[in-house]
């Protein structure tokens, strides 16, 4: 402003001294100082549950559909978790069909097998030796549910791929919402993005897998775990669909609620104690109804940081799955193992004749 009003008091040329000295002036002008963000109160900024359930979920993509969807989209769901149940139980079937078979055959084979390795000079400190020294000392439940905690660890590792994330929020999450429908509603199962989460769910499969199994044996169980995950999330479709709340949902809880419930229905009487608390004893039966208490509160009082629906329905279906379930499905596969094993017969004496020739 001093270079403006010195122009002015020489007369001739203050337009045009006046003109530059304001553009100079445009030059020395402060930039602006951003907008501070408003103060945030302590009770704002206190974590809400949709914070807390983000942490166990992945962050949304942009939403690919608008409006709410129809009712008539849980018509698939449902056909998908019929057919899946059927399958994995009759698949169950004809492995265990097949598991006997194979050891009554290998029966004389073992024990050749045990007779050389007595006659072989043993190897010490053999890797592979001390694995499977490790692997025999497991119960034959826990070695059920190895496997399924290996797919566990192998999906939470493909969370970490920035580049698959598009992918697993498609097929690893569930939503009535969403483009894919029934593929997610087993894959999510064995889907968490959280490593709590899943280290909290794989720990209690692993707590439960010995008494789980002595009840229903390895097929039995594993076709009653896939199937738990499959109608959880039919469950939960239909709870979403109902309240109107889309939310991407994914995790192991469903089906190990199933696990759960089956062995606190079975054995009501056991003793269960919390890993960090283990003074705390209670009984198995008063366990099974303060999860239930629990989950349909959440369920009625619209809680959003578990899936509460896919909970309720895992501990409905195994409860009653072993009280009814067991009877009217696993006790009734007779005809599926004679049809199967009159096809094998048949099979292996076309190929035995084509031989002859």
């Amino acid at each position: 402003m001093a270079w403006r009003c010195w122009a002015r008091a020489w007369g001739p040329r203050p337009q045009r001294l006046t003109v530059l000295l304001e553009q100079r002036q445009g030059f020395r002008r402060a930039r602006p100082r951003p907008e501070e963000p408003p103060a945030v109160t302590a009770a704002e900024a206190r974590p809400g549950p949709a914070a807390r359930r983000r942490s166990l979920c992945p962050p949304p993509p942009p939403p690919s559909r608008a409006g709410r969807p129809s009712a008539r989209r849980l018509v698939k769901p449902f056909l998908f978790a019929v057919g899946f149940t059927g399958s994995a139980f009759g698949s169950a079937a004809i492995w265990q069909y097949e598991s006997l078979k194979s050891r009554v055959q290998s029966y004389f084979e073992e024990a050749r097998a045990d007779w050389l390795d007595k006659m072989r000079p043993q190897k010490r400190g053999d890797f592979r030796k001390q694995v499977n020294s490790w692997w025999n000392s497991l119960t034959e439940g826990q070695r059920t549910v190895t496997g399924i905690i290996a797919a566990n660890v192998f999906v939470f590792c493909l969370w970490r791929l920035p580049g698959m994330r598009r992918f697993m929020f498609t097929y690893f999450t569930s939503d009535p919402s969403s483009r894919a429908l029934c593929s997610p509603m087993l894959l999510s199962t064995f889907s968490h993005f959280s490593l709590f989460h899943m280290a909290a769910n794989m720990y209690v499969l692993w707590s439960f897998s010995s008494s789980i199994v002595s009840l229903l044996g390895c097929e039995q169980f594993i076709a009653v775990y896939l199937s738990a995950g499959v109608i959880s999330t039919f469950v939960s479709y239909v709870a979403k669909m109902a309240t109107g709340r889309f939310e991407p949902s994914l995790g192991a809880s469903g089906a190990i609620m199933t696990v759960l419930a089956a062995v606190c229905t079975k054995m009501p009487e056991a003793k269960l104690a919390i890993i960090f608390l283990p003074m705390f004893t209670f009984t198995a039966g008063s366990a099974l109804k303060a999860i239930i208490a629990f989950d349909s509160a959440g369920l009625a009082l619209g809680w959003r940081l578990f899936d509460h629906a896919a909970h309720l329905g895992g501990a409905l279906f195994g409860m009653w799955y072993v009280t009814y379930g067991h009877e009217l499905i696993w006790k009734n596969r007779e005809p599926l193992v004679k049809a199967w094993h009159e096809m094998r017969t048949k099979n292996t004496r076309k190929g035995g004749g084509g031989r002859s020739d």
